[in-house]
């Protein structure tokens, strides 16, 4: 396996879909398990792309953990990464689903959201080896919700600074993970001022900016190469380098948009790596690259599973040959 040119830190998980459509909790009678977790399927969006990546995260010492490595490796992700908690388990998230398949958060079983493993990630076992040798580190914000995965992102960051790693956030908030959406607006905005590339849903962008406009947040960071801005089937809006603008999203029959962010971001990402950052300041490469990456994104959507529907690199050019935005 080649040295991975992207670290994806955070969680990895099984989100238990309900079986049963327009039920309570209490009321579904079965859940079918997809694996997750952010940076794990931007991860494995990554390498099927063809660009090599690791995850680094906790899991638990029991099954679902077992599942969830042997996936990993299955898919190519570089494991070295991933530490195992001998009693805390791993994460599994029950999600409801109305009639129309919309789905809502319905809680973590048995268990409180501090309780996992994959809140224990620990600073010092976090390989520095791996930080030598990779140009990016991805990650995301839940880590920041428990303190044990929040000092692993510190210093995780630490290590993508002093090895001259370019740091993607990609916001992800979900309320759930935390006890007071005022401490995760201020540990999330404290983060952002080491970016370099950010990525937010629009929701996420007036919360944390008050504008949903990439150029404004861009221009109040300061600090950031660039910014983008998804919004579902309204597609996307960018600001990269000194590049502005918005593309629309591919029409295509849905069938599950778990994960479609994140496949959207590991297109980006693959491309960044495949053309270099400096190409980013050609207005159309940088319309180009962020083309691709809502088409990674539109063809997760088209089959269930946030990673087993996640296409190749063959697929989203052929896609792309036969559909213009």
């Amino acid at each position: 396996m080649s040295n991975p040119r992207v670290l994806c830190l955070g969680e990895i998980l099984f989100d238990c879909l309900a079986d049963q459509l327009g039920l309570s909790l209490e009321e579904v009678q079965s859940w079918t398990p997809y694996p997750g977790g952010a940076p794990a399927n931007v991860a494995c969006a990554l390498v099927k792309l063809g660009t090599p990546a690791g995850f680094i995260g906790a899991v638990g010492e029991d099954e679902p953990g077992n599942a969830l490595v042997k996936l990993l490796q299955e898919v190519g992700v570089d494991t070295t990464g991933v530490q195992r908690h001998s009693t805390a388990p791993t994460r599994q998230v029950y999600v409801t689903r109305d009639l129309a398949g919309d789905r809502t958060f319905a809680g973590f079983g048995q268990y409180n959201t501090a309780e996992f493993a994959d809140t224990r990630l620990q600073a010092k076992q976090l390989p520095n080896l791996l930080f030598q040798e990779a140009d990016f580190l991805v990650l995301g914000t839940l880590e920041l919700a428990y303190p044990e995965s929040e000092q692993a992102i510190h210093r995780a960051l630490e290590l993508a600074e002093q090895y001259d790693l370019k740091i993607v956030l990609d916001v992800n908030w979900r309320p759930v993970f935390w006890q007071d959406s005022n401490i995760a607006r201020q540990k999330i905005q404290e983060s952002l001022k080491r970016v370099d590339f950010l990525k937010l849903s629009k929701e996420e962008a007036e919360w944390l900016f008050d504008t949903a406009d990439p150029g404004a947040i861009t221009y109040r960071l300061a600090s950031v190469e660039g910014a983008l801005v998804t919004d579902g089937e309204n597609g996307c809006a960018y600001c990269l380098g000194e590049n502005e603008g918005k593309l629309p999203s591919f029409s295509i029959p849905v069938v599950d948009t778990t994960g479609a962010g994140d496949s959207f971001l590991a297109g980006f990402i693959h491309q960044l790596s495949q053309h270099g950052i400096h190409s980013l300041g050609d207005a159309e490469t940088a319309k180009r690259i962020v083309a691709y990456a809502s088409a990674v994104g539109a063809l997760t959507t088209i089959k269930p599973g946030a990673i087993a529907s996640q296409p190749t690199s063959a697929e989203v050019e052929a896609f792309l040959a036969s559909n213009q935005l």
